[in-house]
């Protein structure tokens, strides 16, 4: 039986991979890679020939058997398109049912621009939430920011470029003028890292281009000065935005400085009754 290596590979600069990295891509003899064009110019900048097979989004569940099947004779490395697999990227489903059916399932560790992001942004970073992609359809988006906009923790959210803009109006509006590094095209030639506010950031950034990760500045941690007004419109903006009363309250109460119980009945004084 075979073993599956979960293989990190470099964001951008192909000197950041490691030697074990490069010494297990020499000797398996197949590579599941998210993009093979990606792939194979790692590869040919190392000068390896393994054999690469698609595994990407849309066909991931389609090849899960013969990815197994390939198990049971040799060794097999799995590659996303840029960093560690899985965070973000396809692969869970593999190392699953590899665990299950009883092979080892082997982590190569290196690249990831969660922590490459967080390290570079100055915020802390003993605690974070990641966030990944945002859903895109706008009101999914804005809910999902609802929920953590309490949270003292730095927040990590990946983006594309063509919605970085609409994500920071969303965050303007969801978290208030906060603290931000947004990393443009890490480890890359036009490399960026842009420290500011969330409203100097939609200024800075017109025209999007390359990969971004947005780093936020958590909550303020200490005593919040009770604000029944703004904690009323912060009310209103989540029950349009679809979140149910628990956790309305919850967020509203903890973020203005609020009972719970004033919170809640703030909520009921929106009108239509609970949600």
């Amino acid at each position: 039986m075979g073993t599956l290596y979960v293989i990190a590979t470099p964001i951008g600069n192909l000197e950041d991979i490691t030697l074990r990295a490069l010494r297990v891509l020499k000797e398996v003899e197949l590579v599941a890679a998210e993009d093979t064009r990606t792939a194979r110019r790692l590869l040919n900048h190392y000068g390896l020939k393994a054999r690469l097979v698609s595994f990407f989004e849309a066909n991931k569940m389609a090849r899960l058997p013969s990815l197994i099947e390939a198990l049971q004779q040799a060794d097999l490395a799995l590659l996303s398109e840029a960093g560690t697999p899985v965070i973000s990227d396809p692969g869970r489903e593999l190392v699953a049912l590899a665990a299950d059916r009883g092979f080892s399932v082997v982590v190569l560790p290196g690249a990831s621009a969660v922590t490459t992001a967080l390290a570079v942004s100055g915020f802390e970073a003993n605690s974070f939430l990641f966030l990944g992609f945002l859903p895109r359809r706008a009101a999914d988006r804005r809910k999902k920011l609802a929920v953590v906009a309490a949270t003292h923790e730095t927040l990590v959210i990946f983006e594309a470029p063509h919605r970085v803009k609409a994500c920071l109006q969303d965050m303007l509006e969801a978290f208030g003028d906060r603290p931000i590094a947004v990393c443009r095209e890490l480890t890359k030639m036009y490399e960026e890292v842009f420290r500011g506010t969330v409203s100097e950031a939609l200024d800075h950034f017109q025209q999007p281009r390359g990969e971004f990760t947005l780093v936020l500045q958590g909550a303020p941690v200490g005593p919040v000065q009770s604000d029944p007004d703004e904690a009323a419109k912060e009310l209103r903006r989540l029950k349009d935005a679809g979140i149910k009363a628990r956790e309305a309250v919850a967020t509203v109460s903890q973020k203005w400085g609020l009972s719970r119980r004033q919170a809640y009945s703030l909520w009921l004084s929106l009108g239509d009754g609970p949600a």
